[in-house]
């Protein structure tokens, strides 16, 4: 019983945020993502379905931990390193941004640390961490909520560069010319 309500919320969470993101690419005047104004309640919009969806992940992984074949050498030698490269790109460029900027704050234009080779470098190290615990706990229910987490990282940076444009402008512009999306 528990798993289901998990993967039920857990792609609730994901087809909101999805939607919220299509909103926003459709309708850039009245985008969700980024927020237009910045303030006491974004933190709540962004980090509570953030940190339930990646609660979520975790206990799944946990509850069906190996119900998939992968083998226990791909597991381990595949998704943990995953898993640590991510968490340590996300958590060094978070620090660098600041929570509030991470969260849709304006702020500067990163260019620099891990911001020179992908224009995204949190959603991708977000993904891999996905992946990694996908394959680490191996997991079907986990694969399943993991997949939908997946489509919102990808489909961000296409709400968030028409305001990249509008806030920085020629330099963003340049910098996009120069910095792939993700990889």
């Amino acid at each position: 019983m528990m798993p289901n309500v998990l993967v039920f919320t857990g792609l609730m969470i994901a087809a909101a945020t999805f939607a919220a993101m299509l909103w926003s690419i459709a309708y850039p005047a009245r985008r969700l993502w980024p927020p237009k104004r910045y303030t006491m309640v974004t933190p709540i919009l962004v980090w509570v379905p953030t940190f339930t969806l990646s609660g979520i992940l975790i206990v799944l992984g946990v509850v069906e931990w190996g119900s998939l074949a992968i083998p226990t050498w791909l597991r381990f030698g595949m998704g943990v390193p995953l898993i640590i490269a991510g968490n340590v790109v996300v958590w060094s460029e978070a620090a660098k941004f600041g929570v509030a900027q991470t969260g849709g704050a304006k702020g500067t234009l990163r260019t620099s640390g891990m911001y020179r080779y992908s224009r995204n470098p949190q959603y991708v190290a977000d993904i891999a961490m996905i992946i990694g615990w996908i394959i680490l706990s191996a997991s079907a229910d986990a694969a399943l909520v993991g997949l939908a987490g997946i489509i919102v990282l990808i489909t961000a940076p296409f709400a968030e560069e028409p305001w990249l444009k509008e806030q920085y402008g020629s330099a963003f512009e340049d910098y996009k010319a120069k910095v792939r999306r993700f990889l």
